[in-house]
């Protein structure tokens, strides 16, 4: 494992925060560095440009820290608190310092991670009811999400070939690694014919205003239910991958309650959504896009496991994971 970059170790000194904490953990993913002390979280974005996402300089750090608490509140609205400074002062990186400016941070409180749904799961904690709450959400803020010609173009049928194009260009490394290469071929066949086949589906609900400005993320480990629901990390930096079709959205969440071994919650949910919704048609979409999200899933868990400040201990589980959710997407495929 790479050495942490110094700013990173230096912010694991609970000193240099506003109201210091008993301690400083980091926690990370792909693109991010979050650092959790005391109530409150703090999460730096990675100086990385993955082509898809570019957080390369601090203008598009700050950029982006800005539009993720802005996308964000929309249903974790007391959670996000605001975009902080990280500054330089007399050689020392200090949190919401006056100094020169060398960072940006999105600051949060701190949700319990027991009570989050992927540490539920496993439990036996998630309950039909439960997940029809948030059903009853997401048709809600659904409904209300914007829609436009644009968000109509970037989210519609042209977008869907382009995301899942990128999706098999950039995983074709993991051949052998992470991905079998017959998984691969029978996903990309099963994808590429049913986007022809149903091209005129697609273009119907674009017609009816079914591509809104969506969570684009909506898994598991990003639904927190304390102090009502909250459901938080949105995709923020690319808006085509935010800008989908409601049904997209929803068949991510019912795609991971199928990796968690609940097929019968997921089932609950889409049901649950559906009556909320009057939505019927999506369930047409349904398995292709709980294919084209496990398969994003997978392509997520690659990058993890280039990551070179990520444990080779931790990479295994990673690898481990990813071909998981690639033989999942595999399940989908109706022959």
């Amino acid at each position: 494992m790479a050495e942490l970059p110094e700013l990173i170790q230096a912010l694991l000194d609970p000193e240099v925060y506003p109201a210091p904490p008993p301690r400083v953990e980091l926690a990370q993913t792909q693109i991010s560095y979050v650092l959790l002390a005391g109530e409150y979280v703090y999460k730096i974005k990675k100086p990385v440009d993955m082509g898809f996402l570019d957080y390369s300089t601090l203008e598009k750090r700050l950029h982006y820290c800005r539009k993720e608490v802005e996308l964000n509140r929309r249903l974790c609205k007391d959670t996000y608190l605001d975009v902080v400074t990280i500054s330089l002062e007399k050689g020392r990186a200090i949190i919401g310092g006056k100094g020169k400016i060398i960072e940006y941070a999105v600051k949060m409180r701190r949700l319990p991670q027991d009570k989050m749904m992927d540490a539920l799961l496993p439990q036996n904690k998630v309950t039909a009811d439960m997940v029809g709450q948030v059903a009853d959400i997401l048709a809600a803020f659904h409904r209300k999400a914007a829609t436009n010609t644009e968000i109509t173009r970037e989210g519609g049928i042209e977008a869907v070939i382009k995301n899942t194009s990128e999706n098999f260009e950039q995983t074709e490394k993991y051949f052998g690694i992470i991905i079998a290469p017959e998984t691969f071929n029978r996903i990309k066949t099963y994808t590429e014919n049913f986007l022809k086949n149903n091209r005129a589906l697609f273009l119907k609900r674009m017609a009816e205003g079914r591509v809104r400005d969506c969570h684009g993320d909506l898994h598991a480990n990003h639904i927190c239910f304390f102090n009502g629901i909250c459901i938080y990390d949105c995709i923020e930096f690319i808006d085509r991958l935010r800008y989908t079709d409601i049904a997209a959205d929803i068949a991510f969440l019912a795609m991971d309650l199928d990796h968690f071994g609940r097929a019968d919650l997921s089932k609950s949910f889409i049901d649950a959504y559906v009556k909320k919704s009057g939505d019927k048609e999506l369930l047409k979409l349904l398995n292709f896009y709980k294919c084209y999200r496990a398969y994003v899933r997978g392509k997520v868990g690659c990058f993890g496991y280039d990551d070179p400040y990520i444990s080779n201990a931790e990479k295994d589980k990673i690898a481990a994971n990813a071909a998981k959710y690639f033989r999942q997407a595999e399940s989908y495929i109706e022959d």
